[in-house]
This record gives C-alpha cells, sequence and structure tokens, in this order.
C-alpha cells in the first residue's frame, strides 16, 4: 500500500506523513465560537476532519484529537477595539454568558451528531483555561515579544518578524499587514498596528472577566488555541486544521507565540479546508445567505427548496476534495441525496449477495480485475491527501456491477471468491467506518427510537404521580397513529408499529 501524503499548507506541497511519535497522531483542530448556532459553512472542516481522523485510526494509529470551544472574548476582527461577542449577545438574549454558551455548545454538539461525526478525545473550553493562557502570556512578556499598556498585553508582531520567518503559512507580508491596517479603536495603545492583543482590559460593567497580573480582563482570540494545544499535545505535534479562513490571523498568530514559548515551530502538517459558497456566492451576513444547521435540517430559509438530512449533507461535503471550493446549491443537495440513495441500496444489495463455490475460475477474469483495481485504489486514493471524491467516484463505478450481480444478469461467480469477499468487506468498512455514512432510514429511525423513549418516560412518570390522564393519552395518541404501546411486567414499556 502507498504512503500516507498530506498537502502542508505551510510548505505548499504534499508530504509523506511521518508522526513525531511511532503509531501516535496528536491533532488539533479549532472548534466553534458558541457565540450563536453553527450554519453551513461549520459543518465543512468538523466533517471534513472527522474523515481524517477516522481514517488515521484505520491506518492504526492512535489518535488524540483535540477540538476546543471558544467560550470566553473573541475578537469579532482582530485589530477593532475588544468585543466579547458572548457577553453581548447573553445581553441580547437575557441569558447569563455560561447559560448561552452551554446553549450553544449543546446545539453544536446535536448537529455533530446528526452528521455522525465521532466526538473528539480532548474538548477543552477556553475559560476552562484561563490560568494557561496567562502563563503563556507571561512567559512572552518575559521573552521581550509581548508589552502591557492600560492593563491590555499585546504580541510585538514587528519584533518577531524580524527574527522570524512570519507570513510563511498565509503568504502575508509584515509590510503590506502595516499597510493594509485601518484606523480602528483602540490602536492607539499599540506600538503598531499590526500587533495584536493577548489579553484585553475590561470596564467594571463587563460580563465576562478575569483577574490577571495586568487587571481585570479576558484573553485574546489566538492564545487560547497555543495554550490548549501546548497542555494537551505538547510543544510540538503532528496536525493542526481549521478552515482557510483561520489561515490569517489565528494561525499564523498561533505559530508566532508557540514559537517564542515553546522554542520550536509547533506544527509539523498545517491543514486546511476551503470555504462553501452558495450559488457561488461567499457565505457572509453581508450576503444575507448563511444557513444555520437547524434550518438545514428543518428547510425553513429562504433559500432551500426542502429539507435535507445531516447525512446527504455530510455525502455532499465528501463528493468534493477538502482542499476545493464547494458550492452549495439546491440541485446540487437533490443530486447528493439521489447519489446517496443510489450507493446505499447497492451497498444493502451487496449484504445479501452469496457466493456459492468458488467464483470465477481465472483471478484473470475482465470484471474480477475491474473490480479489484477500483477496491485497490480506495486505499491509493486516500492515502493521496484524503481523496475522498475519488473513492465515491470508484464506489460508483462498482455499484452497476453490484445491481447487475442482485438482477441476475451478471453472476456473483464472473468473480473470484477472494474479490467478492474483498468488495463486501472493503464497502463495509469504508462506507460505514471511514466516511462515517449511514442510511437515511436508519437515522430516521434512531430519532423515532429517541422520541418513543422519550414519551415512554413522560408517561411512566405520569403513571408513577397517577396521572392517568395523561397517560391514557398518551397510549392512546400513539394508538391512532398506528404505534401500539404495551405495559410489561416490571413497569416496563414496549411499542411496536402496526
Amino acid at each position: 500500500m502507498s504512503e500516507l501524503k498530506v498537502y502542508n499548507s505551510y510548505s505548499r506541497q504534499k508530504e509523506v506523513f511521518t508522526p513525531l511519535t511511532r503509531g501516535h497522531v496528536g491533532m488539533y483542530v479549532c472548534g466553534p465560537t458558541v457565540s450563536g448556532e453553527s450554519h453551513l459553512g461549520h459543518a465543512r472542516p468538523y466533517i471534513t476532519f472527522d474523515v481524517i481522523y477516522r481514517y488515521l485510526q484505520h491506518l492504526g494509529y492512535k489518535v488524540r484529537y483535540v477540538r476546543n470551544i471558544t467560550d470566553a472574548g473573541h475578537f469579532e476582527e482582530e485589530g477593532r477595539e475588544a468585543e466579547d461577542k458572548i457577553s453581548k449577545k447573553a445581553v441580547l438574549e437575557k441569558l447569563e454568558p455560561m447559560e448561552l454558551v452551554q446553549k450553544y455548545t449543546n446545539l453544536f454538539h446535536w448537529a455533530m451528531a446528526q452528521f455522525n461525526t465521532i466526538p473528539p478525545t480532548i474538548e477543552p473550553t477556553a475559560t476552562g483555561h484561563i490560568v494557561e493562557q496567562i502563563g503563556m502570556i507571561q512567559q512572552l512578556i518575559q521573552a521581550g515579544y509581548a508589552y502591557e499598556v492600560n492593563g491590555s498585553v499585546y504580541f510585538d508582531l514587528k519584533k518577531y518578524a524580524a527574527s522570524h520567518d512570519y507570513g510563511k503559512l498565509s503568504g502575508r507580508v509584515i509590510e503590506d499587514l502595516l499597510e493594509t491596517t485601518r484606523e480602528l479603536e483602540g490602536q492607539e495603545e499599540k506600538k503598531d498596528k499590526a500587533d495584536f492583543a493577548l489579553w484585553k482590559s475590561v470596564a467594571p460593567e463587563h460580563i465576562m472577566r478575569w483577574q490577571s497580573p495586568w487587571g481585570v480582563g479576558f484573553p485574546g482570540w489566538h492564545i487560547e488555541c497555543s495554550a490548549m494545544a501546548t497542555k494537551y499535545l505538547g510543544p510540538e505535534f503532528d496536525i493542526h486544521g481549521g478552515g482557510m479562513d483561520l489561515l490569517f490571523p489565528h494561525h499564523e498568530s498561533e505559530i508566532a507565540q508557540s514559537t517564542i514559548c515553546n522554542h520550536s515551530a509547533p506544527v509539523r502538517y498545517w491543514i486546511h479546508n476551503n470555504m462553501i459558497t452558495i450559488n457561488g456566492r461567499k457565505m457572509g451576513k453581508s450576503y444575507n445567505n448563511q444557513i444555520r444547521l437547524t434550518e438545514m435540517f428543518s428547510g425553513d430559509h429562504p433559500l432551500l427548496e426542502k429539507a435535507f438530512h445531516p447525512v446527504t449533507i455530510r455525502f455532499f461535503i465528501l463528493q468534493t476534495h477538502y482542499r476545493s471550493t464547494l458550492d452549495f446549491s439546491n440541485e446540487a443537495l437533490q443530486a447528493s441525496e439521489k447519489g446517496l440513495k443510489r450507493l446505499w441500496e447497492a451497498y444493502e444489495n451487496l449484504g445479501r449477495l452469496t457466493m456459492t463455490g468458488e467464483g470465477a475460475a481465472a483471478k484473470e477474469a475482465e470484471l474480477d480485475v475491474k473490480v479489484r483495481r477500483l477496491l485497490d485504489e480506495f486505499d491509493e486514493f486516500m492515502n493521496d491527501d484524503f481523496s475522498t471524491a475519488k473513492v465515491l467516484a470508484n464506489m460508483f463505478e462498482i455499484v452497476p456491477v453490484i445491481n447487475s450481480m442482485k438482477d441476475k444478469t451478471v453472476p456473483v461467480t464472473a468473480l473470484s471468491k477472494e474479490t467478492f469477499e474483498l468488495l463486501q468487506s472493503k464497502f463495509k468498512t469504508w462506507i460505514e467506518d471511514i466516511l462515517g455514512l449511514k442510511s437515511v432510514t436508519e437515522a430516521d429511525n434512531e430519532k423515532l427510537r429517541g422520541v418513543m423513549q422519550l414519551l415512554i418516560d413522560i408517561r411512566r412518570e405520569a403513571k408513577g404521580k397517577k396521572d392517568f390522564a395523561t397517560s391514557d393519552k398518551i397510549r392512546n395518541q400513539l394508538a391512532q397513529l398506528g404505534i401500539t404501546l404495551k405495559d410489561e411486567k416490571g413497569g416496563e414499556m414496549s411499542w411496536s408499529i402496526e
């Protein structure tokens, strides 16, 4: 099998993947800012890195996957006067900030579960790591690369760039940054316009605030990822991932901070997914074309013709290479819906097929050779920078073969026994375990089971309170819908669909 090669955003070329520690991989992916609900653009990185996580495990690596939750002060735009989005939103929603954080964190986790993503091994929060962030800022001050002004602390970017290769990841030149930086509030206290905040002083009425050696305030956006990645993955780790929109300033700033504190570049392989556009236009608030994930699942958005199942969206995303722009449209999603249905039906048909006898006498039979080649290329394509699109294309070449065997227009014995067994095992491994797809019908059944369990729990509670009116109402109304709820011994309940 070929070696795994990944496209490193830092070197701008594909490189053979060699982890720091044999058999182990440390991977950090920038998580959501939980000041609001996740939208379609957020789906791509977390589905992309879920597949990378699954594939690395498939290759036999023990992976520590760290994905943070940004639940503290976050700059709306680097350089603008610090604006804590979470505090601002909490006021609007009349919630305590951490109540808001919990609400949107729960919603994010729910959406990720709908997409069938595996949770990260560690999910640290910014608010849970204030001590580590303060410690790192103190290191930067002691090293002479950060300075305090009026209770705020800034990173001295010009000093860093004088002796380090700043801008290599994003392709930005520091002189360009100075020329393009706008006159914004809070700039006057910095030594230089390009310097970014590590800690921001806040007024007494500010809701989210912490004590620090420089006074009360909250951390900057970039420092949290440097602090948490260092804590859980060490001063140097294998993979850092995220969307291309984070290349600058976030990831560039992470490199600068971590390099000074840890005396070495923090990441071996930077991996970035490209953006999702909508009808050819970049997604953004100004275009009023951001579609929240709950809107995608319900179809409740002006740009949507119908609701789309989360697994369909996952399939849609995986049909395009992660480094290519992905354009969303109703037509594209509907095509993905049909494609997933066709693929899954073929997969189910394949599971029902059996081979009696030894199969094709000659392994060199034309169909056998073709199917074997298409299967072997799964690994080859995935090892070439995680090309899920090519893997799926090969699967669709095999689908007519499976359907012909099901219809008996082509005998199962046209394949050798070895190839037939490989076909069954590889389809299962790749469709379910690596690509993380599942039957949309099966996924809907899981939701139904969840709803039924909720109703059973409510009915059991009602019976315990001798509220027989509610208990009978639940059973009778389910019966009208064709669902029979039966009381078993020991207070248990079972249900069945007529």
